[in-house]
């Protein structure tokens, strides 16, 4: 393998519209399952739909659970601490599109 080879990135698109499995975004995220599922206990991500015995998170759900793996891993936020973040994080989003689509 030449240098070109072991430095290249590979990446998935995953749009809104996808449905994960707690598998693909265990893998996506470079995560177990135990953490997936206390996420969704805690509140921070939520079951978009649940199919015999597998829960099914939408595509944005990947961005939120990747955002919660860095608070908690580079700010050793717990995870109620978390859930409030993140919260905050889109409540403070929210407005600043507001805000931008009032602007004349």
């Amino acid at each position: 393998m030449n240098s070109a080879e072991e430095n290249s990135l590979i990446g998935e698109i995953v749009d809104d519209h996808t449905l994960l499995t707690v598998e693909e975004l265990c893998r996506l995220c470079a995560v177990d399952r135990t953490y997936i599922v206390q996420l969704v206990e805690e509140g921070v991500l939520s079951v978009t739909e649940i199919q015999a015995t597998e829960w099914r998170f939408a595509g944005a759900t990947l961005r939120r659970a990747r955002t919660a793996l860095r608070l908690q891993r580079d700010l050793e936020i717990n995870l109620p601490g978390v859930a409030l973040a993140l919260e905050l994080l889109e409540q403070l989003e929210g407005l600043r599109r507001q805000l931008n689509s009032e602007r004349p």
